[in-house]
């Protein structure tokens, strides 16, 4: 059995079935956004397309440090 996801990518399933769409679409829409910084890409995700706080949390940490999460290889 695999290991359960750890930090941001926990919220991945999540996220995933609560908005219909795949993570790799949430990560472009990050690095099109021209946004820099955690807090704005945090606000955008929220007031853009009305994540909650915590599901934009985890996108944004996970897109600005993938490396970091390399749990998570779909996205």
């Amino acid at each position: 059995m695999a290991d359960k996801p750890k930090g941001p990518t926990s919220y991945f399933p999540s996220i995933e079935r609560q908005y219909g769409r795949p993570i790799a679409d949430w990560l472009a829409d990050l690095e099109s956004s021209g946004l820099e910084g955690h807090k704005a890409q945090v606000d955008w995700l929220k007031a853009e397309h009305g994540l909650g706080h915590g599901h934009a949390n985890a996108l944004v940490a996970y897109g600005l440090n993938p490396g970091k999460y390399a749990d998570y290889p779909e996205a």
